[in-house]
């Protein structure tokens, strides 16, 4: 499968980046297809040189079926050579760290606090086992009729041909 993708390249803690066409397969710093641009990610947003890109190139590129990686297709839409992407990979990405500690804390507070008010989570544990032995006594129960019926055809199966190979012998 076809990638748009960064490839590393400058110093340590320097980095800067070629916008390439490779396989899936290769390495992220190994081979590649087509060089078709580079980025910046120390210069700032406003500098012109911060993205360079080859436009023509990167459409025929996607129009062979490449799929640009998440940085990528955002690089590509900042520069309206594709759609600019929604977070539909990961939608957590669009709530910064600090907000989605608080909203995942207030979502386990507000599903333990429905447990709680109904009765202690002792009582709940004791009420989930018998339910979870029930489902346990019921599965063998099912499965046992099954395992025995083929073993009574195999019987059956065998006892003439056990009768037959003794007329034989006679």
């Amino acid at each position: 499968m076809l990638k748009l993708r960064l490839s590393r390249g400058g110093t340590k803690k320097r980095p800067v980046y070629k916008v390439v066409v490779a396989d899936s397969r290769f390495a992220r710093d190994g081979r590649f297809i087509e060089k078709v641009g580079f980025f910046n990610p120390l210069l700032p947003k406003e500098k012109k040189e911060r993205i360079g890109l080859e436009a023509e190139r990167i459409k025929y590129w996607l129009g062979q079926g490449a799929q640009p990686t998440t940085r990528v297709a955002r690089i590509l839409g900042e520069n309206e050579l594709m759609p600019m992407p929604a977070n539909g990979n990961n939608p957590q990405k669009a709530i910064p760290k600090k907000d989605r500690k608080k909203e995942g804390s207030d979502e386990v507070k507000k599903e333990e606090s429905p447990k709680s008010d109904a009765a202690p989570a002792g009582e709940a544990k004791k009420e989930e086992a018998p339910k979870a032995e029930a489902k346990k006594e019921e599965a063998p129960k099912a499965e046992a009729p099954k395992a025995e019926a083929p073993k009574a055809e195999a019987k059956k199966e065998e006892a003439p041909k056990a009768e037959a190979k003794k007329e034989e012998k006679k």
